[in-house]
């Protein structure tokens, strides 16, 4: 979720609470890596019995655990609240044989359950979090990449290196030694794991193990760095996953396995392929990715009628078969850790699945039928990787801007036909098409190529707005598409359907961009990147022209197409300015405050005779650039002799006096020196995906990359009233618009979003 992208100031603090990144001092030494083993710690007296509870839902035929799955010991533990992240209690293997761990449990079970009945019952049996993985040593590492020699800039250049060198830090492998046995009771231990056979690359943070979408933006970096035999495994890891489940499952974990993710294997295997040469992987892959097709057909496609032309096409969409919270989103309210000056507007984040359910301020209860659809509706909305968006809602702003979980309540996940969805299995066949024509298979690639049309043809027809120059999902429940405008827009292109308006003309070219344009301008923070891929997928004869350039008085908001984003330039949430306290103007020439002269603030060096999508894609590059960065060095991030350390004062402001440097998992369209805001847990620090797009950035734009200008810490700080223990943001209700309902889901990092 990326609801809180909002929220202008709180995201020092954020950073605050990330991680530590560890510094690397030999990429081929495996590092040391701590098991949590998170100490239960309840906000109410151990004396206190848990809260009442709502009846168990029914049992989950995906999910049999009586320890990891929904039921009444997991209902018990949540509801007494002893970690800050529901997942910590789901990724602990027992310490005990599960028939022990379960009478344990029964032992304690009467009518009033107390805090610290469950406290010990949890110290006494389980052990630390993640124990069953273990960090490996990084073999074949080349701190010299090629990748570099594309780097003009020696900050940038050594920035890239050492996020290279972060790869060492992320690599696990099973830890057989502490493995529990796989679907038996009778074991010394259990567990929620599911092992894996080779090595891979985590995100980070609370995500300690495999994950499906993650690992896309993961392989793009390893390829960058040479790394083939990480790839290589983890593309084996998917296909042994694909042979024993018939799917991709969204993670490492049996809790995953009701749902999948976007999915992204076959253009991992053909990136991988085309990047390595190593074609001896398909004899076991191409039959596998052709089981995970057929799994996404017939579990995750419909035929639509479209109302625009009466043709029937085969859709995809996200429909997770779930009758109960999920186990890692169990339930949790408001913590201490959370700042008060944002625990409103986090309430969506923290009261997960089973209090948005089980709301006791409703004045109806929901009937356990509402209740199961609720759900499906929240492990669907899991599986799109947008978790979640206001893309999903029927109603996106129900309960208003401080008491957002009604909106969940609205989520609408399985009526609607995503367009990033079908576009990625639209490239999946041509790929996989292209991959059996190398092994001269020309029958199997007919079929990919023919199915792939029919995508296409459904893809441009019910998504395709000519008029408004962009793409919008497909909403069954009214049978007409999403007027909401979404970074999902750009998914088409970067999978390669171009639509014939936007090769008709520049100017429609543009204006399918336009929006990104006035981002830049209007706002300090970055946009997801695939916008960059998409923008490279126009040809040059619309894309050489200039960047157009708004009329007397306007801004660049003046250059988008009518209706495109849906709302008005007045109700655009403004963009604070650091040192004054204030935002700045909303409408007007004035709004555009990072315009300069031929490009934008942090947005790189104007080039002569630059076309708009060159000039486009450098400032995007160097807006990722400067946010990764930026936020890195905020957090205690230094290169000898090139970027010194902040003083003690400054990262006294971040809570990073210990720390040596975040990657994190979200940035923020405002700011450029923080971690982005929202989700269903603190921002991530490690972190796999951020760390592959950076290097995917540098190798692809490096000659055009420069330092950037981060903001100073300490003006920023006296400008939001940030401190170690407090955040005054900018109003709430002021900065939570219509508009930001819309926006931030074109704004948020590049794989997280709202």
């Amino acid at each position: 979720m990326q609801l809180a992208t909002a929220v202008l100031a709180s995201a020092l603090l954020q950073g605050a609470r990330a991680l530590p990144q560890a510094s690397v001092s030999s990429a081929t030494t495996p590092p040391t890596i701590t098991i949590s083993t998170a100490v239960a710690s309840p906000s109410v007296p151990l004396s206190s019995p848990i809260p009442s509870q709502v009846p168990l839902p029914p049992k989950q035929a995906w999910c049999p655990s009586r320890i990891f799955c929904a039921g009444e010991l997991l209902q018990a533990v949540n509801l007494a609240q002893p970690y800050s992240d529901p997942k910590t209690i789901v990724d602990k293997p027992t310490s005990k044989k599960s028939q022990q761990v379960l009478e344990d449990f029964s032992a304690i079970q009467n009518s009033t359950i107390t805090e610290g009945a469950i406290v010990t019952f949890l110290d006494n049996d389980f052990r630390g979090e993640g124990l069953e993985l273990e960090a490996v040593e990084l073999a074949e590492f080349n701190a010299q990449p090629a990748l570099l020699n594309n780097v003009s800039d020696p900050l940038v250049k050594a920035f890239a290196q050492t996020v290279h060198g972060y790869w060492a830090q992320l690599i696990r492998q099973t830890n057989s030694s502490a493995l529990c046995p796989e679907g038996t009771e009778n074991g010394p231990c259990e567990s929620s794991l599911i092992p894996l056979n080779h090595t891979f690359v985590v995100p980070g943070g609370r995500f300690r193990e495999q994950y499906y979408w993650d690992s896309y933006w993961i392989v793009q970096g390893l390829i960058k760095s040479e790394l083939f035999s990480i790839v290589n495994d983890t593309l084996q890891n998917f296909v042994d996953e694909i042979e024993h489940f018939g799917f991709i499952p969204n993670g490492g974990r049996i809790y995953y396995l009701d749902r999948s993710q976007p999915p992204l294997f076959i253009r991992m295997l053909s990136d991988y392929v085309s990047a390595s040469n190593d074609t001896a992987i398909l004899e076991r892959a191409l039959p596998l990715a052709e089981k995970e097709l057929k799994w996404w057909t017939d579990n995750r496609t419909l035929n639509v009628t479209s109302p625009f032309t009466n043709q029937s096409y085969p859709m995809a969409h996200y429909s997770v078969n779930n009758t109960a919270p999920r186990p890692e989103s169990y339930f949790q309210g408001k913590t201490s850790t959370m700042l008060s000056a944002i625990d409103d507007l986090l309430t969506i984040v923290r009261a997960l699945d089973y209090s948005t359910a089980n709301d006791p301020t409703l004045q109806t209860p929901l009937t356990e039928e509402e209740r199961e659809n609720l759900y499906a509706e929240l492990a669907s909305g899991a599986e799109t990787g947008w978790d979640y968006s206001s893309r999903w809602m029927a109603q996106p702003l129900a309960g208003g801007s401080n008491n957002t979980t009604p909106a969940l309540r609205s989520l609408n996940v399985r009526e609607i036909i995503p367009v990033c969805l079908n576009s990625i299995l639209y490239k999946a066949h041509g790929l996989l098409a292209d991959l059996y024509d190398a092994q001269k298979n020309s029958a199997s690639a007919t079929a990919h190529r023919s199915t792939a049309a029919s995508i296409r043809a459904g893809i441009l027809d019910l998504f395709w707005d000519p008029t408004k120059l962009a793409f919008y999902d497909f909403n069954l429940t009214s049978n007409a598409r999403s007027s909401l405008f979404t970074a999902a827009t750009f998914y088409p292109l970067w999978n390669g359907i171009v639509p014939d308006e936007l090769l008709a003309s520049p100017a429609n070219a543009f204006g399918a961009f336009a929006a990104l344009n006035m981002v830049l301008n209007r706002y300090n923070g970055t946009f997801p990147h695939i916008a960059l891929e998409a923008l490279r997928a126009l040809p040059a004869n619309v894309t050489s022209a200039p960047l157009p350039t708004p009329g007397t008085g306007n801004s660049t908001f003046d250059l988008i197409p009518a209706g495109q984003i849906g709302v008005e330039e007045s109700a655009l949430p403004g963009q604070l300015i650091i040192g004054t306290g204030a935002n700045a103007t909303k409408t007007g020439a004035a709004a555009d405050i990072n315009t300069l002269n031929g490009t934008v603030a942090n947005g790189g060096n104007a080039k002569s005779g630059e076309g708009w999508a060159a000039t486009l894609q450098r400032e995007l590059a160097n807006r990722y650039l400067a946010s990764t960065l930026c936020s890195w060095h905020a957090t205690g991030g230094e290169i000898p002799n090139l970027l010194p350390r902040l003083s003690a004062q400054e990262l006294n402001v971040t809570q990073s006096v210990n720390n040596t440097g975040n990657m994190f998992e979200k940035f923020s369209i405002s700011d450029i020196d923080s971690a982005g805001r929202g989700g269903e847990y603190t921002v991530q620090a490690g972190f796999g995906w951020t760390n592959g797009v950076l290097l995917w950035v540098a190798s692809n734009y490096g000659d055009v990359l420069v330092a950037p200008s981060c903001p100073d810490i300490l003006a920023q700080a006296q400008t939001t009233g940030t401190s170690q223990t407090k955040t005054n943001a900018a109003p709430i209700g002021a900065t939570v618009s219509v508009a930001m309902m819309l926006l931030s889901v074109a704004v948020a990092a590049p794989f997280s979003f709202w």
